[in-house]
């Protein structure tokens, strides 16, 4: 017989969820940039699943009014979205501000506000205007200055309107996708130039709160990280030391500079072993990185890392890259959602909490992304066309339990946002694996509240549930 706890969250707990401009919006009529992803679909459109671009995707800035009183029947009393760069700056991602684009995100951020929805505005989701991919994309500090002129802008014409302001998420992803995993445009395999984009994502996301803080806004700034806690595979030495290092890869180089404002010495004494540097970087640099510091962190957490001493040698001619120093490791027993190829984990998140806890001064931070994506749903849909997603109501359960935990053990979380709201676009994979609380039919673009909808606004209104913490693992 099961004893079940009421888990009570804190009062005014941020419930809410996530997704982005070029995930979500579409092109519409504002006018907008060619961005890197509807530049590499046009090239190669064989690469994305089923030949789904990102022209229409979810059809949000057309329909965006009704999908705010959706975020009310779905229990929203926060939402994070992206301004998208291109559309705020069409002409290539310089120029003059676009009207267009200030009035419809005015437009949506009103109706947010007036229907009791923080606004979280994120600056940078993966959607480099093609134009300045070109100038060299964030290995170029003329693209820095373009994206702080950006954020600049956003500051001035939504300040008012916005609750918490981000400058990246997830900032490590194009960084793998573009040089190291060949998952993102211009799909390069150079470490060196890879460490070169991420210094200077690093300097931008400094330069810009820079400029956020000369605004004087009520909100506050940070950024938004997807960290996985790493786990080697036993205390045996070799092991430990590689996931060391896959630690400081993975997890510390950006979290470290821009939380901390300083840069992991393991990591820069690694890299120029390895001479791995980048080549650009300047003492003023390093100053305004020190002296420019996230203020408040999100957390988006999916699934572990686990990681083994390398078990065969590295072909020493082939390109440099984190894995010569460790294997991925496979733990028997795990249990995975194999739609995505990512193990459930549920206590990482609570590991995760712990971590900014005890070695990042317990910043205010929240979970600003996790969730299940489910391939061909339609399986689970009702006569009346709900899809009954159990699995994700436990899912979203078993991972609040650990948060709740994390809490309880003195960590400053202060929200849990999933992703993701409707079902949307998801890059090269488009609409493969479906995240939403509302699903989406692609031929309609008919939104339906999910089973799961309907229990994130009892979750959200009652802030809390009923669980057997029984089975938390201690």
């Amino acid at each position: 017989m099961t004893k079940e706890t009421q888990l009570v969250f804190p009062k005014d707990f941020w419930w809410g969820s996530a997704w982005s401009a070029e995930q979500a919006e579409g092109r519409g009529e504002t006018g907008k940039a060619e961005t890197v992803w509807e530049r590499w679909f046009k090239e190669q459109p064989n690469r994305f699943y089923k030949r789904i671009g990102p022209d229409t995707t979810t059809d949000h800035i057309h329909r965006y009014q009704d999908d705010v009183q959706l975020m009310k029947q779905t229990g929203h009393n926060s939402f994070r979205v992206s301004i998208s760069w291109a559309r705020m700056f069409p002409d290539d991602g310089i120029g003059e501000p676009n009207k267009k684009a200030i009035a419809f995100y005015r437009d949506l951020f009103t109706e947010m506000n007036n229907n009791g929805i923080k606004v979280f505005a994120n600056l940078y989701h993966f959607d480099m205007p093609a134009a300045l991919q070109d100038q060299g994309g964030w290995e170029s500090r003329a693209v820095v200055d373009a994206y702080v002129r950006f954020a600049d802008t956003c500051f001035t014409y939504f300040g008012d309107l916005v609750y918490h302001w981000f400058t990246f998420n997830e900032p490590l992803g194009p960084i793998l996708g573009s040089y190291l995993e060949d998952f993102h445009y211009p799909n390069l395999i150079d470490f060196k130039r890879g460490a070169q984009a991420a210094f200077f994502t690093i300097l931008a996301h400094a330069k810009a709160i820079e400029a956020f803080k000369k605004h004087q806004l009520e909100s506050k700034i940070g950024v938004i990280l997807n960290l996985s806690p790493t786990f080697p595979r036993s205390q045996n030495p070799a092991d430990v030391k590689a996931a060391e290092i896959a630690d400081l890869f993975y997890t510390r180089s950006f979290l470290d500079p821009m939380v901390k404002g300083t840069f992991p010495e393991k990591l820069t004494s690694l890299l120029k072993t390895y001479d791995q540097m980048p080549v650009d970087y300047q003492t003023a640099d390093l100053t305004i990185i020190k002296e420019n510091t996230a203020q408040i962190l999100g957390l988006n957490y999916y699934e572990p890392r686990r990681v083994k001493a390398r078990l065969t040698a590295i072909n020493p001619d082939g390109p440099f890259l984190p894995d010569w120093f460790f294997e991925h490791h496979v733990m028997p027993g795990r249990r995975m959602n194999e739609y995505r190829g990512w193990e459930i984990y549920e206590k990482g998140i609570y590991d995760l909490c712990i971590d900014i806890r005890d070695n990042y001064g317990n910043i205010e931070a929240f979970i600003s992304e996790n969730g299940m994506g489910v391939a061909d749903e339609e399986r689970f849909m009702d006569k009346q066309g709900k899809v009954i997603d159990d699995y994700r109501i436990t899912f979203i359960q078993d991972h609040l339990a650990y948060l709740w935990q994390a809490i309880q053990d003195g960590c400053n979380i202060k929200g849990y946002h999933l992703w993701t709201f409707i079902d949307c676009w998801s890059w090269i994979n488009s609409y493969k694996n479906r995240y939403g609380l509302v699903s989406l039919d692609l031929a309609t673009q008919k939104r339906t509240i999910k089973k799961s909808g309907y229990f994130y606004k009892t979750l959200s209104e009652q802030n809390g549930f009923s669980y057997d913490t029984d089975l938390l693992i201690r």
